[in-house]
């Protein structure tokens, strides 16, 4: 009795349950994405924009890192560079994975 008394009360202060991982759909609409890129990362707003859909993910983040950091400063970044601070490393990570799955 004691035993199962002691075993409840430690569950008590058990690690919480795991948070859903980030949805790279909803993140991508969430973060503005879809407002250059278009829905499916394949239409752009402006024609000199990137179409992203199916890029390599590690090239994906590896660009929004270098943007987010201002190590990449050329070309169409001033647009992103005011709208990298909304996203963290993990989510740029499902992001970047997600965009890859696109066609």
């Amino acid at each position: 009795m004691k035993r199962l008394m002691v075993l409840s009360v430690l569950g008590a202060f058990a690690l919480p349950a795991a948070v859903a991982a980030p949805d790279g759909a909803a993140l991508y609409t969430e973060k503005t994405c879809i407002a250059c890129h278009g829905s499916k990362g394949n239409k752009p707003l402006l024609p000199n924009y990137p179409k992203i859909a199916g890029q390599n993910a590690a090239y994906t983040e590896q660009q929004m890192n270098d943007i987010k950091s201002g190590a990449r400063a050329n070309g169409q970044t001033a647009a992103m560079a005011g709208i990298m601070h909304l996203v963290n490393d993990e989510e740029i990570k499902v992001l970047a994975a997600w965009l890859e799955t696109l066609k």
